[in-house]
């Protein structure tokens, strides 16, 4: 664990003291601090020569590996990942980051230039803001401070409402930008430079078509992934839902011999988000340790300011608050490291709405196109599957992501400005650009990419990274190893979806580890009665009264949506609307 922060220009020193102590939870009480004029660098000491400087977080698996490498040019004088990063940048330059294997999120300054890496698949985050100074931290948080004013960016706002989550580099701190998944920046003579070092795309499609040889990669590769992510000096918990993402690590884990603490989550009042029942079946089957955690209407109420306050700025997840209640509650049973199942339902298509639209995506070819488009748009509805429909008939992109939360059509009909149809895909043409001049054409693998970009890598990954490292632990994600996901790119797609069956090929790699009854459940995700709390707290009344002092909805839409939600409809929507109420109080109004 680390943070990552520093400062180029001028600076006042109390105030980069106190943003750096915003971090003491990622752990930079391992880190020492250059401070002279126009240079405030908390960095990793141990730096292989005078004019480096390295401020870093996360864990490099291969470490020995690489050290191995070059041990015949450096003469490493401790066993400190850190030393080895910066002989890797000696090495090999800015190309030392294909060279690594793990999570991270690294800084290096080498004279006047400043290099900043964000690890392949955005596990670790990395904000930077270029004002007066150009300074860079592990979370907003350690930024804000330092703007000259607190506005909101209207792109971050639109994409949050698309697509639950600020796409890159966007955040709702006007000036304050994020480094997306694979990117590293350039900072020298003033100026800033992102480039890309790392695609999923890179790979060989249907290099992979056999089934059988699929499945005994994959077992490998997930074997190899998991027993990296097993050592630690410290015990390891893991998270075990009634699943198979979280009950495959936990049998390889049993594998290996690790001893493993599980924990489950429960809810007091609300008995059908429960999968205490199911995880403790899956624990027996499994032969692993499980604890499970109830928490209350009362707890989750409670803590609610202050998790989204944790996330810095909207991230529309319900599960967040649910979820850093279980991480105080690993914290306190002293677990340092996390294992969690992130990342296996956009690389195996474990969302059944992967399915529905490669269902709706063979009617691209229908004929009369021209005369169904026109009926649609004379018909308009809120409904997700009318604009499905829609955009298979006029031509335009279907898929936008498994997040995709407010369409353009919502936005222009509940907000009180003009929303063009389509124009959120600006926020993510930058991907299907890149798709569409790549040698991949099967649109599941385009639903994974831009799943694996923005869902997970923006949404779910941000989220997870904040809410652990708030109680100073480490999560780690198995199926988030760069090479295991390639190998999925290369296996040929259509393996993955024939049968109709969701994770297909993960379930079928896993039988020979994972009791028949987990592997045949039906998936419940991470749910909670998130609505019926809101409600019955009437916290709910937040959004109608930040509402009428920003005006940015129309009063008489939102409160249809509000008293749609209380019955089941547009709960996500209603969620995030709070969400952005919450943020919007307490920087803006």
């Amino acid at each position: 664990m680390g943070a990552v922060f520093g400062i180029l220009g001028e600076y006042d020193e109390r105030a980069a003291n106190h943003a750096l102590s915003l971090l003491s939870h990622r752990g930079v009480d391992s880190c020492e601090v250059i401070k002279k004029e126009n240079l405030f660098f908390a960095h990793h000491e141990l730096s292989a020569t005078n004019t480096h400087l390295l401020s870093y977080d996360g864990n490099i698996y291969n470490l020995n590996e690489l050290k191995a490498k070059l041990s015949c040019e450096f003469d490493f004088k401790t066993q400190s990942e850190s030393e080895v990063i910066i002989a890797a940048y000696l090495k090999w330059g800015v190309g030392f980051v294909s060279h690594l294997s793990g999570m991270f999120a690294i800084a290096i300054l080498d004279d006047d230039t400043l290099y900043l890496f964000r690890d392949r698949l955005g596990k670790k985050p990395l904000f930077y803001l270029h004002e007066s100074a150009f300074i860079f931290a592990s979370e907003i948080k350690a930024l804000v401070p330092f703007l000259h004013s607190i506005e909101m960016n209207e792109d971050a706002l639109l994409s949050y409402l698309s697509y639950l989550a600020p796409t890159p580099p966007f955040t709702f701190f006007k000036n304050i930008k994020k480094l997306a998944a694979a990117e590293y920046l350039v900072f020298k003579n003033g100026k800033v430079k992102v480039e890309r070092y790392f695609d999923l795309l890179d790979s060989v499609p249907a290099l992979i078509k056999d089934r059988d040889e699929a499945i005994f990669l994959l077992q490998n590769a997930l074997e190899e992934s998991i027993n990296t992510r097993l050592c630690a000096d410290v015990p390891i918990a893991s998270l075990l839902s009634g699943g198979i993402d979280s009950a495959a690590i936990s049998a390889y884990a049993k594998k290996s011999g690790a001893d493993i603490q599980t924990y489950t989550l429960g809810y007091k009042e609300f008995a059908k988000y429960d999968e205490r029942a199911n995880a403790a079946e899956s624990a027996l089957l499994l032969g692993v340790k499980n604890r499970a955690i109830e928490i209350s209407q009362k707890e989750f109420i409670e803590s609610c300011d202050s998790v989204l306050d944790t996330l810095d700025e909207p991230i529309n997840d319900p599960a967040s608050i649910p979820l850093s209640l279980l991480f105080r509650h690993i914290a306190q049973d002293g677990y340092k490291v996390v294992l969690s199942g992130e990342g296996s339902d956009e690389l195996f298509l474990g969302y059944r709405q992967y399915f529905e639209f490669l269902d709706v995506q063979n009617l691209t070819n229908i004929k009369n196109k021209n005369w169904l488009s026109g009926y649609f748009h004379s018909n308009f509805s809120m409904n997700r599957e009318w604009e499905r429909y829609k955009r298979v008939f006029d031509g335009s992109l279907l898929f936008r992501t498994s997040g995709e939360n407010f369409t353009d059509l919502q936005k222009n009909v509940t907000m009180k400005r003009n929303v063009r149809d389509n124009e959120s895909l600006k926020y993510i043409q930058n991907y299907r650009d890149v798709f569409e001049a790549s040698s991949h054409s099967d649109e599941s693998i385009w639903y994974s990419y831009i799943d694996m970009h923005i869902f997970l890598g923006e949404h779910s990954l941000s989220k997870l990274d904040r809410l652990s490292m708030a109680h100073s632990i480490e999560t780690r994600a198995p199926f988030l190893d760069h090479k295991l996901a390639s190998l999925v790119f290369s296996i040929d797609p259509k393996l993955r979806y024939k049968d109709g069956v969701t994770k297909s090929l993960l379930k079928s790699a896993l039988k020979p580890m994972v009791d028949e009854k987990i592997l045949g459940r039906r998936k419940k995700g991470f749910s909670n009665p998130f609505m019926e709390y809101l409600i019955e707290s009437k916290k709910i009344s937040l959004i109608k009264e930040v509402n009428d002092k920003t005006g940015i909805f129309k009063k008489d839409i939102l409160n249809e949506h509000i008293k749609q939600a209380a019955t089941g409809g547009f709960k996500q929507h209603i969620w995030g609307l709070y969400v952005l109420s919450v943020w919007l109080k307490k920087y803006l109004l």
